[in-house]
């Protein structure tokens, strides 16, 4: 025997009883209803999983809904539970058993397989002022010569832009079976003038650009079967090793981008720090944007699980990330790493006694690059979406930017 609730979903006899125990255990005084402001501490107890910020804010806003004088009758808990089930798999206690093998396991295999055939994209941006060792460091991470300076021809001659361009260049790495198309964007040109009243401008025009052009395809009668990706997925924002505090630029730069992609802020060239100077440097900078509201990634309020929430917190305390980089190579002790030789020793770009290169790439590269892309996908994008799609007449704002709707539609046809 099922039950079907107001939405169409079907509840099965086991599932519906499970469901009408745990509304009975809330409604201590028998009257047949609970508490909106409860619920969900009784949807977390009969999943017995954990709830996400986002997954609390969508089952707070149906109760309240729902809710007749702060109160939920069986009927509607009923409601609120088919649209939190309809969303996740995660259906913790509520979960059907099954009596034997039945193969669902493979599906990861067969993902694996698709994906890794496929291939993986992600594009990563680099901001900051000239000689702050962007390319460097970027070469370093990657362990491949893939930024823009190093792919230019060496006999021109490198001149400081009078204005900020936006300039990619895309490379196909592959590693251990795992093919990567790895696009780097750089700036050259910002915050190196007198007056670098808006030099932020261009970067935001070329991230909203790559928005509009994958929403374009998305739209378009006959679109491509896989949409190229230029979204960006990761801003490092570089920051002067000055040990005082964040600059003007550095402050209306993030607070800018900071809705409309993931911004990562790392100290460059930390060697020239002393360890004292770099602790107080990085606790100024975290007030500092926590002064300004400024968000960075990891955020807070995507997090999902217990598990994700320990780990972005220990990226957190660390940032911003003090790196060094180097493509040079030097022996120490039988094997060869990456350093940079000074007067008085040689400082080892991956050792964590010396700098946070390491725990950088770890993020970039070995935890988080897929989180980056998600997060890039369902929040960025999906905010820009939202309000592209909301807005399609006059003058908007998307993404801080003053937008002539008319035009852009014109555009895309």
């Amino acid at each position: 025997m099922e039950t079907q609730v107001n939405n169409g979903v079907f509840f099965p006899t086991h599932l519906e009883e499970a469901l009408r125990e745990t509304f009975l255990e809330a409604d201590i005084q028998g009257r047949g209803y609970v508490e909106s402001n409860n619920i969900v501490n009784v949807v977390r107890k009969v999943l017995g999983i954990f709830l996400s910020h986002t997954e609390k804010a969508k089952i707070i806003a149906k109760a309240e809904y729902l809710a007749t004088k702060g109160q939920l009758s069986v009927e509607d808990f009923f409601t609120i539970m088919a649209d939190t089930l309809v969303e996740t798999t995660h259906w913790g206690n509520l979960k059907t058993e099954i009596a034997g093998y039945v193969g669902i396991d493979t599906l990861q295999e067969q993902i694996r397989k698709k994906v890794l055939k496929r291939g993986f994209e992600f594009n990563i941006m680099v901001v900051g002022r000239s000689g702050l060792g962007k390319s460097t460091l970027i070469n370093t991470l990657f362990k491949a010569n893939v930024s823009l300076r190093s792919c230019s021809k060496t006999e021109e001659k490198v001149e400081i832009a009078k204005t900020t361009h936006v300039k990619s260049v895309s490379h196909v790495i592959e590693e251990k079976g795992v093919r990567l198309r790895l696009t780097v964007t750089d700036t050259p040109g910002f915050g190196d003038q007198i007056n670098n009243d808006k030099c932020w401008l261009p970067v935001l025009d070329y991230i909203n650009e790559q928005y509009e052009n994958y929403l374009s395809e998305e739209q378009s009668v006959s679109r491509k079967k896989h949409i190229p990706d230029t979204r960006i997925h990761c801003c490092l924002y570089f920051i002067a090793p000055t040990g005082h505090s964040l600059s003007p630029l550095d402050i209306e730069f993030m607070r800018r981008l900071d809705r409309c992609v993931n911004i990562v802020p790392v100290i460059a060239k930390a060697d020239t720090l002393t360890v004292e100077e770099r602790t107080a440097f990085k606790q100024r900078i975290k007030q500092d944007l926590a002064n300004n509201g400024i968000r960075t990634y990891p955020m807070k309020e995507l997090e999902e699980d217990p598990e994700e929430t320990v780990s972005n917190n220990k990226i957190r305390e660390m940032l911003p990330f003090a790196v060094v980089g180097s493509n040079q190579q030097y022996p120490v002790n039988g094997r060869t790493v990456y350093g940079r030789r000074t007067q008085w020793g040689l400082v080892e770009v991956e050792n964590k006694g010396h700098c946070e290169f390491s725990d950088l790439r770890d993020m970039l590269i070995r935890t988080h690059m897929q989180d980056l892309v998600e997060v890039t996908r369902s929040v960025h994008y999906e905010n820009f979406r939202h309000e592209r799609l909301a807005s399609r007449r006059g003058r908007t704002q998307i993404n801080g930017q003053v937008i002539d709707m008319d035009s852009m539609n014109e555009s895309s046809l």
